[in-house]
């Protein structure tokens, strides 16, 4: 009977509608992925019926299969916004329920973890004090709101150049409070265990030719650390320790004990010259470098290609919070779609394989970004026409058999 095939060939075509205005209705929605109904014909399944006699009963819906391309990624600016580039999804995690998307749209909450729009958490991996990324397992992101502790300088780098023609102090006494005691004299700030600052003072006195005698002062104490010799051409040949008389264990570097005044622990750090020239000309630095800071806020953060989030502290350092990664599945087509742009593992997906973004065939991740969805309205709008007409022709083949039955009733 022509009722049979029409009513499943409406009911087809209604789901061919619902599926065309569910991917038009989310044109708009980051991260979601279009949609197509598949359609299978339908026969009687007996024994006694005839290969070359089946009729066919219709049609029926044998799968609605998601199109996983990917989508435009468009520039947000925000910096938990974050974009796939090619495959995989976000692990998420509700309370231990694991789920997967596309959708990169973050924030954080009141406890400092990044979680989506619904509350779920962004799963990645940790790092510890030192920015030390744990991969052994993935844990629910959280970017830590405390200060990034000090580090107390341990060593100081200056490169200078001392006039080879300076003229010697006319003072032979060393005083760092009388310009005329000393050839040339420059500073640098260094950090204590406490982040406190330690003003270190370098002053160069010259009485003789090729050589020149070290001193240091720090919070009123003055250290003689030692002589530099030069060469005839200028090069630093040896370095000799003030106290002991002897050369020091490396060339070019004297060691210079602080004892801090705020409770921080006392310090030794290495002054390194190496580099420094003895050459006719002005006295001056060519590079003069430490390797401590003081305490830091977060100021803000980014997120790298690798899943990487980097905090930038306002002391100017830098260091890994923790890493986003990925999950891919042999077969995506069979996640369980949750909505609210959320999937499920299942057996016909396979089990998630997760790792860093841009290993093996997982993609990478932009930052301040997100992935658009990946309806096409254009051809969207064309599938319905499409599905309009089908609709339209099968309700024409039950008005028909309705008319061939009302002729049999008339006879």
């Amino acid at each position: 009977m022509g009722y049979q095939q029409g009513l499943s060939g409406l009911a087809a075509a209604s789901n061919d509608l619902d599926v065309i205005g569910n991917n038009i209705a989310n044109a708009n929605t980051v991260g979601f992925k279009q949609s197509s109904a598949q359609f299978a014909d339908v026969y009687a399944n007996t024994i006694a019926t005839s290969v070359g006699t089946q009729i066919g009963l219709g049609a029926a819906l044998s799968e609605v299969q998601q199109n996983f391309s990917q989508g435009t990624i468009n520039t947000t600016g925000q910096a938990l916004d974050v974009a796939i580039n090619g495959n995989g999804f976000f692990q998420m995690s509700n309370n231990g329920t694991v789920t997967y998307s596309r959708n990169g749209v973050f924030q954080l909450n009141k406890n400092g973890f990044i979680t989506d729009a619904a509350g779920n958490d962004l799963m990645g991996y940790a790092a510890d004090s030192t920015g030390v990324i744990n991969t052994a397992q993935t844990v629910p992101l959280q970017v830590p709101t405390t200060n990034i502790p000090p580090l107390a300088t341990t060593g100081i780098t200056a490169q200078l150049n001392l006039n080879a023609q300076a003229t010697a102090p006319t003072v032979t006494t060393f005083d760092p409070t009388n310009p005329n005691s000393y050839s040339y004299s420059t500073s640098i700030t260094g950090y204590d265990s406490l982040g406190g600052t330690q003003q270190v003072n370098l002053y160069f006195v010259q009485n003789a030719t090729g050589a020149a005698e070290v001193y240091a002062v720090n919070g009123g104490t003055t250290t003689d650390l030692g002589t530099m010799s030069f060469n005839s051409s200028g090069a630093l040949t040896g370095t000799t320790d003030h106290a002991s008389g002897a050369a020091t264990a490396e060339l070019g570097q004297f060691a210079l004990n602080i004892t801090p005044t705020d409770g921080a622990a006392n310090q030794t750090i290495t002054i390194d010259f190496t580099g420094t020239t003895q050459f006719g000309g002005t006295s001056g630095v060519n590079n003069l470098t430490q390797n401590g800071y003081a305490s830091g806020t977060l100021s803000n953060f980014t997120i790298g290609a690798d899943g990487t989030i980097t905090g930038n502290y306002s002391n100017g350092q830098t260091t890994a919070l923790g890493q986003i990664v990925l999950a891919n599945f042999n077969n995506p087509n069979g996640l369980l779609n949750l909505g609210g742009n959320q999937f499920q593992e299942t057996a016909a997906s396979g089990v998630a394989q997760v790792s860093t973004p841009g290993s093996t065939n997982h993609g990478q991740l932009t930052g301040g970004a997100v992935e658009e969805s990946n309806v096409d309205l254009t051809n969207e709008l064309v599938d319905l026409i499409t599905a309009q007409r089908n609709y339209q022709a099968n309700a024409q083949t039950i008005k028909t058999q309705q008319t061939v039955d009302q002729t049999l009733l008339q006879m």
